[in-house]
């Protein structure tokens, strides 16, 4: 049973059971503890006192009147009170933790959605320009995006080296479909070397450094950002299920349910005895501040700095940009990489076969999916902005928490009678100490000893995590994206970057009406389910009728430039 629901069952029971004051004066009987006492620990329990009795064998609710109070009742009290404090502390946080997880989970499913859209982008590149080789390149561009994702989320590999593996799968792919082409069958060894070739012959030029550049530049930061995350709810997680010390347990026994032994069923503690004794208790938790402050920033900070070649939305959804610039440019090559490829690997012998082309499946005819041009208040950075936003608001969440807690859930409201520990007194006396541990030296009700492990390991997590986040934030002045000549986005930089990091337009002008994030693609997705993407006055949809891949006249921009640049060495 929560804090909230004993409480409110409190005020019932004793709205109908209490007829006189709550002051223990000429308390005769036992009746109402009794009944509170079952009624909060759920059935009967024998040996309680049917009237007030001396407190002799009590050790923390003593008091020179009679009791109503055993032992045993102490003792089951004292569960209660760590149960409440606990249940309370879950109430308090429960917004934030709702807050993180939340936007844990949706980054996590909008990265997810971006992966499968640029995934799909680069199938219909394919799909749409190169043909021939569509049905050969399915595999290779599978196992980068499957790549991309298990990177994201956390597994031990480098995207240097996919990237590098895509390209390299690709080259035999250009090698034998557009430099040499012609209806062949080259052998698996012959494949094998030109495969082996590719980083020495270099027929895409600096385009797979620059796809590794921004891939390395925007993934990681997507990366910790969504390890930081987790790591939130996992302090919180810590921080919800404290084990309170034996001073600490003793001292919310006091102040929660020692009045019940005296009667005083209805009374509240004190505003500043209240504080004393949770930030006692709380004395450790609250050294969580500052680094949780500094968490909190750092995810600010990196969050501002993931845009341009930083902003894995951008770098995704204008991956198959940078393939199509790439086979264009082996091809333009073409002549110079035949002779390095023969000195290399020789000449194939070839044998005539149909290669296999890109096809649908009729039957999927009506599965069109319509695609909006992308909403400037949808997008992943605007998403990541919001929540930052309402994440700011907690940043000294855990330096207020006592405060917060006896403020809104335990303590008496100012002007009215309180419990200070031993009575009903009008104002609490002693002194109030401040939060944290180092002004805990005079706590009055509780003595905080040493450090906590479990705390001390939460900040260790914090601070690494902290290094993580600001080691992954790029100088937000460094890169930035300006409009270039013909309306492409050039990339401007300053430093030690060249060409070859990615600092220089594409050439063929990079998406710019990119997927709404939220817009899903199918789970599973093979070329019988590729779609082509047509323009129209209301926006994009996708089509999967034959005719996509038939009419060049209804491709995208970019693979209408493909062709026509493509016609004069294909005829």
């Amino acid at each position: 049973m929560d804090a909230r629901s004993w409480r409110a069952g409190c005020c019932c029971l004793l709205l109908l059971a209490l007829a006189g004051s709550p002051r223990s004066e000429g308390m005769q009987s036992c009746e109402e503890v009794r009944k509170l006492f079952q009624w909060r620990l759920v059935g009967a329990v024998k040996g309680l006192p049917d009237s007030p009795r001396a407190g002799s064998d009590l050790q923390v609710c003593v008091s020179k009147k009679p009791t109503c109070c055993s032992r045993r009742m102490e003792e089951r009290y004292q569960i209660a009170a760590r149960q409440d404090m606990q249940q309370v502390l879950q109430t308090s946080s429960s917004t934030l933790k709702f807050l993180i997880s939340r936007n844990a989970a949706a980054f996590q499913e909008t990265l997810e959605t971006l992966i499968r859209q640029a995934e799909n982008y680069t199938s219909i590149l394919f799909c749409n320009t190169y043909r021939n080789m569509a049905l050969e390149a399915t595999a290779s561009v599978q196992e980068l995006f499957t790549d991309v994702g298990l990177y994201l989320f956390g597994a031990d590999i480098n995207p240097d080296e996919f990237v590098n593996r895509f390209f390299d799968s690709l080259f035999p792919l250009v090698y034998n479909h557009l430099i040499n082409p012609g209806v062949t069958d080259s052998s698996l060894e012959y494949s094998e070397c030109i495969r082996m070739a590719r980083r020495d012959v270099r027929p895409f030029g600096n385009i797979p450094k620059r796809v590794m550049g921004q891939m390395g530049r925007s993934l990681l930061p997507s990366r910790t950002f969504l390890q930081a995350l987790n790591l939130g709810i996992e302090v919180i997680n810590t921080t919800d299920h404290l084990h309170f010390s034996k001073e600490c347990s003793k001292a919310l026994l006091r102040m929660q349910y020692c009045p019940h032994c005296q009667g005083l069923i209805l009374s509240k503690p004190c505003m500043g005895y209240c504080l004393n004794v949770v930030r006692g208790c709380l004395a450790h938790t609250a050294e969580l501040n500052p680094h949780w402050h500094a968490y909190i920033r750092s995810l600010e900070e990196l969050s501002d700095a993931m845009h341009g070649t930083y902003d894995i939305e951008h770098v995704l959804l204008n991956f198959h940009v940078l393939v199509n610039d790439a086979v264009m440019q082996a091809h333009l090559d073409g002549q110079k990489l035949s002779e390095q490829v023969s000195k290399i690997c020789g000449r194939p012998i070839r044998t005539a076969t149909q290669s296999p082309r890109c096809s649908f499946d009729g039957s999927k005819e009506k599965h069109g999916m319509k695609i909006s041009p992308r909403n400037d208040e949808e997008t992943l950075a605007n998403g990541r902005k919001e929540f930052i936003n309402s994440l700011r608001l907690y940043r000294t969440f855990y330096g207020g928490l006592a405060d917060e807690l006896c403020v809104n859930e335990l303590a008496a409201a100012d002007g009215l009678p309180c419990w200070n520990g031993e009575d009903i007194v009008k104002s609490y006396t002693e002194r109030v100490v401040g939060s944290g541990l180092k002004a805990q030296s005079g706590n009055p009700e509780v003595k905080v000893k040493g450090t906590d492990p479990v705390i001390n390991q939460i900040i260790d997590k914090l601070k690494h995590v902290i290094q993580l986040l600001q080691g992954r934030s790029p100088k937000p002045d460094k890169w930035e994206l300006q409009m270039g000549s013909g309306g492409g986005m050039v990339e401007q930089v300053s430093g030690d970057c060249d060409d070859e990091d990615g600092c220089g337009g594409s050439g063929s002008g990079e998406v710019k009406r990119t997927l709404k994030i939220t817009d899903w693609l199918p789970e599973e997705m093979n070329l019988s389910d590729v779609k082509q993407i047509h323009q129209t006055g209301g926006g994009s949809t996708l089509d999967t009728t034959a005719a996509g891949c038939s009419a060049a006249t209804e491709t995208t921009a970019f693979i209408l430039m493909g062709v026509v640049m493509l016609l004069p060495w294909l005829w």
